[in-house]
């Protein structure tokens, strides 16, 4: 599995050495070893790379846009080709599921590629009123910051907008799943990628992060990560005035008003707080529920975590893997641990690893009920397979709770009334909201409200964040 590039950064379209003998080590969370190590890279990888981005940028900033979508189209052309890669590597470095890898980690991945090329097809650079010019710009060297959760999903959503803009990138890649990154810079560089559009320097957030985020010749930086990684990040690029698009925590809920389908929706609701083992930043783990509806809201949810399967990733029938890494294993602990302690109804799962279990960072698929608003499980984010059933007295009881949080990155609605299920969304203060349970698209813009993040991912709303606008008055005729 270790790649054989591991000791080595993509830079300038070529594998350089790191410049330090660190090393950073890489567990397999299903069995807690470690199986690889990648190099930490230092303030003189950064710099190297920033260079070689900032050289490439004023060619490839003004190729046709005919380039950029047939080097997309290579892009996302040669990751299918290389699905089961990717898909192991995610298996080993994070512990997903391979059912999940293959279904929805590495198919999204595929799609944020598909959907910046097919954006910018139909995208307009330029546009007249009057005799003015409203001109859209590449924004310059783009530092990417990505977590550990999403790997290949999260850099592909800021890669391929960043492309399609026409900017130059330095990638940095989470330190604890680092090797599907290494798989995307041999992706990048056999599709032909110009030497200095793409570079990735792996390392600590504190080293590389800090050093992309102060350097002065990186006119953006794009972070997904926790709302404290957001804030650092934000901090170190403020002397320089650049840009910085960050999608960060979130608490999302997910509200059950009265005439929802409780028994067709409630397991549904279940399953999307778990879904990546709850890795994600956008997971539904509030779910408020009419008081009255309680006891047969807690019945449908324990009979839906009750057909989860928990064990080794690797195995086809397996639907929850390991939490992906020792700290966040411990986070989950503590955190089902307050609710115990807060006095939350325990309805399933608990501490620990699940009874057939001794190794690996397995955790119970837990739900809380009763859950009192202001209980530490109901107000921060936890990231692990956890929900807290919250119950309402009316709906603008469910609105407050819904809202009385420091995050606004997504929620859901569920009701037969489509009229009100929009009208309710409409009052969510986020900056997605799913209404009965769609499909996932590709274009819908992504980010967040509060302390959730600013700016937005995906579509035409990723691919402006990588732009300028320059206003030409004087610029002719309409």
């Amino acid at each position: 599995m270790p790649n054989p590039h591991a000791d080595h950064f993509y830079i300038d379209g070529s594998w350089r050495p790191s410049s330090t003998p660190d090393r950073l080590p890489v567990v397999d969370p299903a069995s807690e070893e470690v199986f690889g190590a990648v190099a930490a890279g230092g303030e003189a990888d950064v710099a190297l790379a920033v260079a070689a981005a900032r050289r490439a940028f004023p060619a490839f900033s003004s190729t046709p846009v005919a380039e950029r979508i047939a080097l997309l189209t290579r892009v996302g052309d040669l990751i299918e080709r290389r699905a089961g890669l990717f898909a192991d590597a995610m298996v080993r470095e994070m512990g997903v599921a391979i059912g999940f890898a293959a279904a929805a980690q590495v198919p999204f991945g595929v799609a944020h590629v598909r959907v910046a090329a097919d954006v910018l097809r139909r995208f307009s650079f330029i546009a007249r009123h009057g005799t003015t010019a409203t001109v859209k710009e590449p924004i310059g060297v783009c530092a990417l910051i990505t977590p550990w959760n999403w790997p290949l999903y999260q850099i592909t959503a800021k890669v391929a907008p960043a492309i399609a803009a026409g900017c130059t990138i330095v990638l940095k890649p989470s330190e604890l799943s680092p090797f599907s990154a290494l798989l995307f810079a041999e992706v990048m560089h056999d599709a032909g990628v110009p030497p200095g559009v793409f570079n990735l320097v792996n390392g600590t957030g504190a080293v590389v992060g800090a050093a992309l985020s102060a350097h002065p010749d990186v006119d953006m930086v794009s972070i997904t990560g926790s709302t404290r990684a957001g804030v650092l990040v934000a901090q170190a690029a403020d002397p320089t005035v650049k840009r910085v698009v960050q999608e960060l925590g979130g608490k999302s809920p997910n509200v059950f008003l009265e005439d929802a389908d409780f028994a067709a929706s409630v397991g549904k609701g279940v399953l999307a707080a778990f879904r990546n083992v709850g890795q994600s930043c956008s997971a539904p783990t509030r779910m408020l529920v009419p008081a009255a509806r309680l006891a047969e809201v807690e019945a449908l949810a324990a009979a839906a975590a009750a057909q989860i399967v928990v064990g080794d990733p690797r195995r086809p029938e397996t639907t929850l893997g390991p939490i992906a890494n020792g700290a966040q294993f411990e986070r989950v602990q503590a955190m089902i641990r307050s609710g115990l302690d807060e006095g939350a109804k325990l309805v399933c799962g608990g501490l620990g690893r699940p009874a057939s279990l001794n190794r690996g960072f397995y955790a119970k698929p837990t739900v809380f009920s009763d859950v009192d608003p202001g209980m530490r499980i109901a107000r921060e984010e936890i990231f692990g397979p956890v929900l807290s059933v919250i119950p309402y007295r009316d709906e603008e009881d469910a609105l407050r709770i819904a809202n009385d949080t420091v995050y606004g990155l997504g929620a859901h609605v569920q009701s037969r009334d489509l009229d009100r299920a929009r009208r309710f969304a409409g009052r969510i203060r986020a900056g997605q909201v799913h209404i009965n349970g769609p499909a996932w698209d590709g274009e819908a813009a992504f980010g967040g409200y509060k302390r959730s993040g600013n700016g937005r991912e995906y579509g035409a709303f990723g691919l402006e964040e990588y732009l300028e606008t320059k206003s030409i008055l004087g610029y002719g005729a309409p």
